[in-house]
């Protein structure tokens, strides 16, 4: 799953490639207790192990995206 992290005062856009086999419910309850509180961090830890860590204060957004293996390619519907 790919998710996309707006940050307050920046053009840039962090992006994390997470594991398709992520628990996507309990990612948005991790998002929202990080977003509810300008003190916490927000961690998400990548495919290939390497984390990343957002403080809750300066996240504009998240977006979560789609798993890669639901991933349409090409112009046919």
């Amino acid at each position: 799953m790919d998710v996309r992290i707006g940050v307050i005062h920046s053009l840039k856009e962090i992006e994390v490639d997470l594991a398709d086999d992520i628990d996507r419910d309990e990612l948005r309850k991790k998002v929202d207790e990080a977003l509810g509180d300008d003190s916490r961090t927000l961690w998400f830890t990548d495919r290939s192990g390497r984390e990343v860590a957002i403080s809750g204060a300066k996240v504009a957004y998240v977006e979560l995206g789609r798993p890669e293996s639901e991933r349409r390619i090409g112009f046919g519907s």
